[in-house]
């Protein structure tokens, strides 16, 4: 298990029993998304954490496959899933840049929360692209540090040391700008845009891009 695995295994029980920050905002997240399910839909989550909104919409369509790097997180996720009587959502560990799924193969994908976490963000898009089929959806909501910390080059500069020391996990600095370049760089169309204020400060950007019908 590499150090950022260990790092979110470790504080998962933790994470796992913290409160949603803005629970009107993730309502809303949560509806939004829900308007672009089908029941024959195939989802995949990467970056799925403890579940939550994996299960969520387990409802509404028909399969997800949720996958994260954390191992105890997942073992909470399926203990969520379980007590829930859900049976049709299958929590994995894998990362999105090794996962073997074939193209054009899902429907709608989820990245929430996961976009800033990643040191490859722009190789994982283009595979999310490569992943759906044509219209596919992509959702993502993401923190874009640059947006509202005007000490992020501390991140770039302190990052490398607290993740050797295991105290922080891998966190990479970009701002929303860069954030819809890099999602309309495969060949996406951004649908809806939505960077709410929550609690005095500007909260993660909530994206929803699809990718081109066939032929367009």
């Amino acid at each position: 298990m590499d150090k950022n695995a260990k790092f979110w295994s470790r504080i998962a029980d933790k994470y796992a029993a913290g409160p949603v920050p803005d629970e009107n905002i993730y309502q809303k997240k949560l509806k939004v998304t829900h308007e672009y399910l089908k029941p024959d839909m195939k989802v995949l989550e990467f970056g799925c954490g403890t579940g939550s909104t994996a299960l969520v919409h387990a409802h509404s369509v028909k399969h997800i496959l949720a996958i994260d790097i954390a191992e105890r997180m997942l073992e909470i996720a399926r203990q969520k899933a379980k007590e829930q009587g859900i049976e049709n959502v299958d929590f994995k560990q894998a990362n999105m840049e090794d996962l073997d799924v074939e193209k054009e193969s899902i429907d709608v994908i989820f990245g929430l929360s996961i976009l800033h976490l990643l040191k490859n963000k722009d190789q994982v898009i283009s595979k999310v692209y490569k992943t759906l089929k044509p219209g596919g959806i992509f959702v993502s909501s993401t923190t874009c540090i640059q947006d509202f910390f005007k000490f992020y080059k501390l991140l770039e500069w302190f990052g490398p040391l607290g993740r050797s020391l295991g105290f922080l996990p891998l966190v990479n600095v970009f701002g929303s700008k860069e954030l819809r370049e890099a999602i309309k760089a495969p060949g996406f169309t951004i649908e809806y845009d939505w960077q709410p204020k929550g609690k005095g400060k500007r909260q993660a950007v909530f994206i929803i891009a699809r990718k081109p019908e066939a032929g367009d």
